[in-house]
């Protein structure tokens, strides 16, 4: 598990509700438990600066940390997925990045991996494809990546298949631009890693969960799931192999959050402190979560 990765995670889960900053302090003492010591949360928080993900402001001799604007942005585009009731409807049309210049094998490299990243799956080496991204947010988060540079040699499209008699279909595209396999094995190993979690709290009552492993095993569910979505396309019903194990996961990611929001928002009541001693309340998006129509099928 990656120091960075779970501060981020921390921070568009618990800490964007209240404000969106934390006392390093504070956030020290919140991750504690897992074994993330200061040194280690320190020099996290510091590369992350570096990163253009955080930013700071002093209070005293205090120092709040909060998500930069380029941070909070990717965040939320990741959130829309993260905290979706259910998963999007398809339009039947495909995105595609096309690299039209030549890249070194460095920047391609980084290219692929970035991409891979945001669920595109791979066609060629110069063809990148994804059933529902939004390309404008996705060049976005390829420029605050540091990879304004190769935005003029990659083209961005969409495309339909028109369905001719004996052409291809479009789940030949998916068997040749992603690893199901691998993706449905990490599906997998996550229902089995939190399914006890939530079958014991099922026959627990809700007033004896302890509030502090309530909060930990959140943020670690959220932290989870938010890195199996990162590189999954979202396909659509009709591309998915049946029984596909991330419908299980999405329902149990979603089950197991609610039964833990109220006791590790308690917690957080208490112990996420800002600089100057305040501790910030929760706003309503915290409750919205998992709840109601999937922003996502309004926009297919």
């Amino acid at each position: 598990m990656k120091a960075g990765s779970l501060i981020v995670s921390v921070f568009g889960d618990a800490v964007l509700p209240r404000g969106g900053r934390i006392w390093l302090g504070s956030l020290i003492n919140l991750l504690g438990p897992l074994d993330l010591n200061e040194r280690l949360v320190r020099t996290t928080v510091f590369r992350l600066v570096k990163d253009d993900w955080l930013t700071t402001q002093t209070q005293g001799r205090r120092t709040d940390y909060m998500l930069t604007a380029s941070g909070q942005r990717r965040f939320e585009e990741a959130a829309r997925q993260i905290y979706a009731a259910e998963a999007p409807l398809w339009d039947r049309r495909w995105r595609l990045v096309m690299v039209l210049g030549e890249l070194a094998s460095r920047e391609r490299e980084q290219l692929r991996r970035a991409l891979y990243w945001q669920g595109f799956g791979e066609f060629s080496p110069t063809c990148f494809v994804h059933p529902g991204a939004d390309l404008e947010s996705s060049f976005d988060a390829l420029g605050a990546d540091g990879m304004s540079g190769l935005l003029p040699k990659l083209m961005p499209l969409l495309a339909v298949n028109p369905r001719l008699g004996q052409s291809a279909h479009d789940a030949d595209i998916v068997q040749s631009a992603w690893n199901l396999e691998s993706l449905a094995g990490a599906y997998t190993d996550f229902v089995a890693c939190y399914q006890p979690i939530l079958d014991a709290l099922r026959q627990s009552a809700p007033e004896g969960v302890d509030e502090q492993s309530a909060f930990l095993v959140r943020m670690l569910l959220i932290h989870d799931f938010r890195r199996l979505l990162l590189r999954d396309p979202e396909l659509p019903e009709v591309l998915l192999p049946s029984g596909w194990p991330g419908h299980a996961a999405r329902q149990l990611c979603k089950a197991l959050y609610r039964r833990l929001l109220g006791p590790s928002e308690r917690h957080l009541d208490r112990h996420l402190l800002l600089a100057n001693g305040e501790l910030p309340p929760a706003s309503s998006l915290v409750s919205e979560r998992f709840q109601g129509q999937d922003a996502l099928t309004e926009l297919a």
